[in-house]
């Protein structure tokens, strides 16, 4: 038999699997790289997460990756340089990981790699009735295995977009394996550059789980953070956006476009909650000269009004749930006063209650994603319309 095959069916006997997740997402703030040990699979799995770090992205690969990120025009040589690029230096912040936890790379099993996105394209927002649904991260995965010398498993959601789904939200698998507790009904949080949640239900019953975007999480106030306070990133525990006031009518604006009166789950990205975005609804609702602090205050509570609507529009006005957070936007204060008034029946905290690292969640359920692609089933989750496809996810690159 083939080694690689070989090596492939041998890890899928073992007892216990180390994986390491990578999770890059739209805020590019850098690289979650979280080392994870599972034993089992499907409903059974176990997972320690030995080691956690974020590599932190210099202004010179941020400004490579917006040069194409979320663009309808882009330079194609760029593009292509840029998935070799990437893959080679997510290699390298791996191995430096490694050994700075003194973990040799032969010791670890296989590289769950999330990627870099670039664009999200689902259908229902290009608009084109004659195109699919689609979308695209880069980070070459044969790139990352040749480097490390260990298996890769990569570009996730282009299974889950060729089955039927959108490509997006993909916490669904993970968050149900890992987080379902019986006789609780939860919802799993997750604050990005684009915010949305998982529920999971008490029952255990895998078809009432679902996930959707809620839409924007951290994507448009950390860039009119940087459009309005030159070299400063993202809104430090929500400082600026708390000397601000809401403008009403702004909001009322923001929250007019249909996405937020569809059917959940539904899938979103900054290719629609853009800077021109705000911009347009500044002149419809004369709002131009709105002060930075209020169009921070603003944009802060358009996240919370997103995830608010979504959740009523799911289950109702009054409904209670443990919200467990995770994601950047946990850390600013002022987003998550906002969603406490938005959802005042809701009981707020992070994953750190459930035993995983909120900073660690998005990189973990990638390793989830593997273990499973490695070890598991494909299992249906959700019915109906809230249906995902039950297929495994990320294609492998055999090191050699």
């Amino acid at each position: 038999m083939n080694t690689n095959l070989t090596r492939l069916f041998t890890l899928a006997q073992q007892p216990a699997r180390r994986i390491i997740g990578l999770m890059s997402g739209t805020s590019l703030d850098g690289l979650d790289v979280a080392l994870c040990r599972f034993s089992g699979h499907g409903p059974a799995t176990q997972v320690v997460v030995e080691h956690f770090a974020t590599v932190p992205y210099s202004e010179t690969v941020r400004h490579e990756i917006r040069r194409i990120f979320a663009q309808t025009t882009v330079e194609l040589q760029h593009l292509t340089l840029l998935h070799a690029w990437l893959g080679t230096l997510h290699a390298d912040m791996v191995l430096d990981c490694l050994a700075r936890w003194q973990v040799p790379p032969g010791e670890v099993d296989a590289i769950a790699s999330h990627g870099q996105t670039m664009f999200h394209a689902p259908r229902h927002q290009h608009g084109l009735s004659n195109w699919p649904n689609a979308t695209l991260q880069l980070g070459d995965g044969d790139h990352l295995a040749v480097r490390t010398g260990i298996l890769t498993l990569s570009d996730f959601r282009q299974k889950h977009v060729a089955a039927g789904g959108q490509g997006a939200p993909l916490a669904v698998y993970g968050d149900y394996l890992v987080f379902s507790q019986p006789g609780e009904d939860r919802l799993l949080l997750n604050l990005g550059g684009i915010a949305n949640f998982t529920y999971l239900a008490g029952s255990l019953d895998a078809s009432q789980v679902f996930s959707t975007d809620t839409g924007p999480g951290n994507t448009l106030l950390d860039a009119f953070v940087r459009e309005l306070y030159p070299g400063t990133q993202y809104d430090e525990n929500g400082a600026l956006a708390a000397q601000g006031r809401v403008h009403e009518a702004l909001l009322a604006a923001l929250l007019a476009h249909p996405f937020f009166a569809a059917d959940i789950p539904k899938t979103t990205g900054p290719e629609l909650f853009s800077s021109a975005y705000v911009r347009a609804a500044q002149h419809v609702s004369g709002s131009t000269g709105l002060s930075p602090t209020d169009l921070l205050a603003t944009l802060t509570a358009f996240s919370a009004a997103g995830v608010g609507r979504a959740v009523r529009q799911a289950f109702g006005p009054e409904r209670s749930f443990p919200v467990y957070a995770s994601g950047g936007g946990m850390h600013n204060p002022t987003l998550m006063a906002a969603l406490s008034r938005e959802l005042p029946h809701c009981r707020f905290s992070t994953t750190a209650a459930l035993g995983i690292a909120p900073d660690a969640k998005e990189a973990v359920l990638f390793a989830i994603l593997a273990n499973e692609t490695l070890m598991g089933e494909a299992r249906p989750l959700g019915h109906g319309a809230q249906a995902v496809p039950a297929v495994a996810l990320g294609k492998i690159s055999f090191p050699g």
